[in-house]
């Protein structure tokens, strides 16, 4: 999978004109390939540009037609539900989603699977046991493995911040939850501020700033995915921090990965976005021709330092997209 090229965005265009092929073929007729709508959370950072990697190959390999549409912005919850409104009204084969929010998109779940439309969850579910398959990092483990790190990075004692991103996000939800019961383990840490990046790297940069002016003798945070992570690089690079006020973030962007590289970022909580695409399309296919499905599939994550760095294993997760 490794030698697959990123592709672009397929344009709101193209996606009609795919979705006017999603019907059923009159007698004699030969059925178009299956349409399967991946319908991330945004569109913007790196991590669902791998997500749709991972679904390109799988579609490759299974002769299916990916739609990729999602909305501007995580927080756009009412967005991706129009968007999958639409999908449905349109009958595509499958849905492959990340939720932007658990409660808010289960409706619309129950809506597709009422028409025969399988739904796959990846990276970020519904309150719902509907959808056939879930397929996801297991974020409380990974948020856990966040706060051991950090822990030994400040010495097992300290002042200690948190940045989730959007509550009522299930991925948010499940890393703050992690998070806060390992670190509770640690008698000599205090968890002083929790604050919400909303997803946006000026808002994440905003609360690193505040969490620094509150607690000037902070010595550690944990930021639970991509923008807070590079919001709270540019914080503390900015007020002259950086390496001193241990950071641990979730996710691998290139920016990410350079911060790791110099020393803002000591670890990074890496989880495997182009396994989530690519297994997501399997798995809606498998649904589609009635076979037996896995109801929960751990993608797994690994804790990333420059110790391990060059390790192959490492590399390989970390640019899934070189040859």
């Amino acid at each position: 999978m490794r030698h697959v090229r990123v592709i672009a965005v397929v344009s709101i265009c193209l996606a009609a004109a795919v979705l006017g092929c999603s019907r059923e073929p009159a007698p004699g007729e030969e059925k178009a390939e299956p349409v399967i709508i991946v319908a991330p959370k945004g569109l913007v950072h790196q991590f669902w540009l791998t997500v749709k990697a991972g679904a390109d190959a799988a579609a490759e390999e299974e002769g299916a037609r990916i739609v990729w549409k999602g909305p501007a912005k995580e927080t756009d919850v009412a967005g991706q539900v129009a968007i999958l409104e639409d999908m449905i009204s349109r009958r595509v084969d499958a849905i492959v989603m990340a939720a932007c929010d658990s409660r808010a998109l289960v409706p619309t779940v129950a809506k597709a699977m009422e028409k025969g439309i399988p739904v796959v969850t990846i990276d970020s579910g519904v309150d719902s046991e509907l959808p056939v398959s879930f397929i996801a990092t297991d974020n409380i483990a990974g948020a856990a493995a966040a706060a051991d790190a950090l822990a030994e990075l400040i010495g097992e004692k300290g002042k200690v911040g948190l940045i989730p991103f959007i509550p009522g996000a299930a991925t948010s939800d499940m890393r703050e939850r992690g998070f806060k019961e390992q670190i509770a383990k640690s008698p000599e840490i205090e968890l002083v501020q929790t604050l919400y990046s909303q997803s946006d790297a000026a808002r994440g940069m905003a609360v690193t700033e505040d969490m620094l002016t509150s607690n000037p003798d902070l010595a550690g945070i944990f930021a639970a995915n991509e923008p807070g992570a590079m919001g709270c690089v540019r914080a503390l690079e900015s007020r002259g921090v950086a390496g001193k006020v241990k950071l641990v973030a979730f996710d691998a962007a290139d920016a990410e990965i350079d911060a790791l590289k110099r020393g803002t970022i000591q670890a990074l909580i890496v989880q495997n976005p182009f396994k989530m695409g690519y297994l997501g399309v399997k798995t809606a296919m498998k649904a589609m021709r009635g076979e037996p499905v896995e109801k929960r599939i751990d993608t797994g994550v690994s804790v990333v330092t420059m110790d391990n760095f060059n390790d192959p294993e490492i590399q390989q997760l970390l640019f899934p997209l070189q040859p």
